[in-house]
């Protein structure tokens, strides 16, 4: 059985690969994600991932109040 390769050790092969082919491959790999819970227990999402300092809520509201 071949070796796993790691995230390093592919990132010189993809950075060869023409835009198309680096759109496809992460078609690819979005296609064969069978199970998300087990992605994020690999790697869990990182406390900055998912915060900004603005409320999402205001960014829809932001300048509706000038339209009548």
């Amino acid at each position: 059985m071949s070796k796993p390769l790691t995230a390093d050790e592919i990132l010189p092969l993809v950075k060869h690969l023409t835009l198309p082919e680096r759109a496809r491959l992460i078609t690819l790999i979005g296609a064969s994600a069978e199970d998300d819970a087990a992605a994020y227990r690999v790697m869990p999402t990182r406390p900055d991932e998912f915060s900004a300092d603005a409320d999402p809520l205001a960014w829809d509201a932001d300048g509706w109040e000038n339209l009548s």
